[in-house]
């Protein structure tokens, strides 16, 4: 879908609504207290991902291939003009959308996409600026290729800057049609993939300049990994992906790590057959800190940071599609102690965000997708 209007960004905020914040909202009991659940907006489609502007401004993405922006209380800019075709189809389209750590001084933004090349699909790394015309200058930056010409699911294409900014981290499906390619280190499908700022490979990974291999890899053997963030705590960095029948997993990332599929799986087939001959573990295979059977399908994952209301600290938050619903893991370091499932089965949440005012923001995947805003009551 490609998007023709270019509507400045400085003019949403004169225009009308299109969705105001419910004046009271919902309370609900947790474990650390009650908090109250209000909708921001409900008039987003299939929201994918986003983060926050130096001026509170959350630019998001819509899966169909757009891109907003929504005032703190809800309001929404038209779509963004400049943004390049995507294939939404299946579980493809417009995934992460990122401003740059610098984004006060250089205006950029990073975002990935299922994306048409010769030979098929793949997940692309994209940069642009945003400007008050739009998205302009969008350069790719890295195609997870070999592109694939069948199947049109498990792109992955969750994005993360390390805490100093200096380095870029991206998540890629295995792509499921051939689920060996995340054991492949010359194909970049199935890994958490790291660059520099500049979208450079670091001298310092684990596989660069090593002959066949692709540089870019940081860790392999991933499925669908829709989850990553750093632990303010500990620096540690944390990726939750997609299993089969069963067979989440919450992983603790270490540099040249393999984490397993399709070799060893806590999950099923579809069918309940087993995979890999039931094997749970092997020689050289990195085991996760969690895995979750039943299925709790997670998504985006968050910190709750340093700044968030005192309700939320101190915890790592999981957004589900299945069972849909809310994991809150409350941490000791990178360890975690216990488990809380808050709003289960209210709503397919597909990413997780801290406002700048500590607030905690939840994208749903839905045709008329919200933002909801979760407070202390």
């Amino acid at each position: 879908m490609r998007i023709t209007r270019r509507p400045l960004l400085t003019s949403f905020l004169a225009a009308p609504g299109l969705a105001a914040a419910q004046a009271a909202g919902d309370v609900f009991q947790s474990e650390k207290g009650a908090f109250r659940l209000r909708t921001l907006t409900a008039e987003l489609e299939n929201p994918w991902g986003g983060g926050f502007l130096p001026d509170g401004r959350l630019l998001v993405s819509e899966r169909p291939g757009r891109a907003r922006l929504m005032s703190p209380d809800g309001r929404l800019s038209p779509p963004l003009a400049g943004l390049p075709e995507v294939v939404a189809e299946g579980q493809g389209g417009l995934l992460d959308l990122q401003p740059a750590p610098d984004f006060a001084t250089s205006a950029e933004i990073f975002f990935t996409a299922a994306t048409w090349v010769e030979g098929g699909v793949l997940t692309r790394l994209s940069c642009a600026r945003l400007t008050p015309r739009g998205i302009e200058g969008v350069r790719p930056v890295l195609d997870a290729a070999p592109a694939q010409p069948r199947g049109r699911l498990h792109y992955g294409g969750r994005l993360a800057f390390s805490p100093d900014g200096a380095h870029l981290f991206l998540t890629t499906g295995e792509r499921n049609e051939n689920r060996e390619r995340a054991q492949k280190l010359n194909d970049l499908a199935g890994k958490v993939i790291r660059l520099t700022r500049q979208g450079e490979i670091p001298r310092d990974n684990p596989f660069f300049g090593r002959e066949g291999l692709r540089g870019e890899i940081f860790t392999y053997g991933h499925r669908n990994p829709q989850g990553i963030a750093f632990n303010p705590a500990t620096g540690g960095l944390l990726v939750a992906e997609l299993g089969p029948r069963g067979g989440d997993e919450l992983n603790l990332i270490q540099p040249g790590r393999n984490f397993g599929w399709p070799e060893v799986s806590y999950g099923r087939e579809y069918s309940g057959r087993q995979i890999a001959g039931g094997r749970t573990s092997g020689p050289g295979i990195t085991e996760p800190l969690r895995h979750w059977a039943p299925s709790v399908s997670p998504s985006g994952i968050q910190f709750a940071p340093v700044h968030a209301q005192p309700l939320w600290r101190g915890a790592l938050y999981v957004a589900c599609l299945n069972t849909p619903g809310l994991l809150r893991l409350q941490m000791d370091g990178d360890r975690v102690v216990s488990e809380e499932r808050l709003l289960w089965g209210r709503a397919r949440l597909r990413q997780v965000l801290f406002a700048p005012d500590g607030g905690l923001l939840l994208l749903t995947d839905e045709s008329r997708g919200r933002v909801l805003r979760l407070d202390a009551a």
